[in-house]
């Protein structure tokens, strides 16, 4: 790698290091964040200026042609002498901005560019992660599709049960992942701007700078808020916005990481059952030891991150509820860390998971295999009544088939052989007059219900509209480097 080597001398966190996508970790790094502040800075002096405070149009355009050349040096001193990093800010943007300094922050708290950026990188976190969750789920309803009667042993408790589909196991994922675009949507579209407030949230600085003119300091509001991108802003806060709606956020970004734990769970047990692969490259090492593996080591690492996601929702949690007041500064390094890393956690485990299912390798003959292991147990039910319909009494049916189901059962699991049920009953003359009719009963298409149906139906109602408005981002692939 390039370098002096010193970034290796100190902890990096791997959620940007290893795992993270450029955009993301743009959304929340430092670059991102100050020339945030800066804008916020602007909208307040253009705002302040349009309703009537003695502002320049040399100040605005001084403002305008530094937004983006931060010294970041120049910040970190100022920042060492103050202990303030807002005003370490102020006074690196007043340095490049000489004419504009005096009016810089004008009336505002320190809250009014920290919070309002925090809401304005939630959003473009939420951004980020909408498109790639419509791509896991469009990838997933292919599959689905493709295997919509194909069918597979379900399990209850992990044990074999009535038989399903493999795409109707698929959309048993696709459902949590639908409900959980619903949710990303509604936290996306409930953010509002905290907007222009005052130290305490009362307003009181700007209606001093308005001269006690209430309908200026509404309208100040209004227009940051609109030039911010945001339809509205909370009418009420204290020093800070609600601490719920960092709540509400994770929630549904640790919702999702349940889900993601949730499929790739099934397919690491799937991958042991060897009816379903995660992709594996051509060089891929499963094991430094045992060559011939083939380790589910996406899912692995999704279900990793994962729990990481799901556990960060704490943080909010605990820290709405110690929010003395109108505020106090203890939420501060805690959402430093949990807000971003929350964000980032969900962009891997979708890019990741994004990967696996445009590869998903499904192997029809593993899983008719499992199914001839099974089904003549399932069929005993379906052969009892074929005998009734033939003339025969079911309590002897049902006797006949109790015996030879236990001796069959026997085999298979203290002499471990095959289910040997169906040559069983073949071999019994009693059973003589539905022998033709053997092949039919045991057709693993009946036992399916209507698992095909659904999946044809949920694709057209459920995932099919969901995915309409991501329609032009659906087929960005995606390249794991690790």
């Amino acid at each position: 790698m390039e370098g002096s080597g010193e970034e290796f001398l100190k902890y990096r966190s791997p959620l940007v290091s290893r795992y993270a996508s450029k955009e993301m970790a743009y959304n929340f790094s430092d670059r991102n964040k100050f020339t945030t502040w800066r804008r916020l800075w602007l909208y307040l002096a253009k705002a302040e200026k349009e309703l009537g405070l003695p502002i320049t149009d040399a100040q605005v355009s001084e403002m305008e042609s530094h937004l983006e050349d931060i010294d970041f040096v120049m910040a970190a001193e100022e920042e060492s002498k103050l202990r303030h990093d807002v005003m370490a800010h102020v006074h690196t943007f007043a340095h490049c901005c000489p004419t504009a300094a005096p009016i810089i922050h004008l009336g505002a708290t320190s809250c009014y560019v920290g919070d309002n950026t925090d809401l304005i990188m939630l959003r473009g976190g939420f951004d980020i992660l909408l498109p790639k969750l419509a791509r896991v789920i469009d990838r997933l309803a292919h599959f689905a599709e493709k295997y919509a009667d194909l069918p597979t042993l379900g399990f209850t408790h992990y044990q074999p049960a009535q038989l399903t589909t493999v795409g109707k196991r698929a959309c048993l994922w696709l459902q949590d992942l639908v409900m959980d675009m619903r949710n990303l949507e509604r936290a996306r579209e409930d953010l509002r701007f905290r907007g222009v407030k005052g130290t305490t949230g009362t307003q009181a600085s700007f209606l001093q700078l308005f001269q006690g003119d209430h309908e200026k300091v509404e309208e100040l509001d209004r227009k940051v808020t609109e030039m911010a991108g945001f339809k509205k802003s909370y009418l009420v806060t204290g020093q800070t916005y609600s601490r719920k709606v960092d709540i509400d956020t994770l929630c549904v970004l640790a919702s999702l990481g349940a889900t993601v734990h949730k499929i790739c769970t099934d397919i690491r047990l799937l991958a042991n059952l060897k009816e379903i692969e995660e992709p594996f490259e051509k060089e891929q090492i499963g094991s430094s030891a045992m060559p011939y593996k083939r380790n589910p080591m996406r899912a692995e690492r999704c279900c990793s991150l994962a729990r990481h996601l799901m556990v960060l929702v704490s943080d909010p949690l605990q820290t709405a509820a110690v929010q003395w007041l109108e505020r106090t500064l203890d939420d501060s390094a805690n959402r430093r860390i949990s807000l971003p890393e929350s964000f980032l956690t969900a962009d891997i485990i979708l890019s990741t998971l994004q990967n696996i299912t445009e590869g998903l390798v499904v192997y029809p003959k593993v899983i008719e295999r499992h199914i001839r292991h099974e089904l003549p147990f399932m069929a005993t039910e379906n052969i009892i009544m074929a005998m009734v319909k033939a003339g025969g009494n079911r309590q002897d049916c049902h006797e006949k088939i109790r015996v030879l189901s236990q001796q069959a059962a026997t085999v298979v699991k203290q002499e471990g052989g095959d289910n040997d049920l169906l040559n069983r009953i073949q071999a019994d003359p009693y059973f003589t007059p539905i022998l033709g009719q053997l092949d039919a009963l045991l057709d693993p298409k009946t036992f399916v219900g209507r698992a095909p149906q659904q999946v044809t139906r949920f694709l057209s109602e459920e995932v099919r509209p969901v995915l309409e408005p991501y329609r032009s981002n659906l087929d960005v692939k995606i390249e794991l480097d690790l």
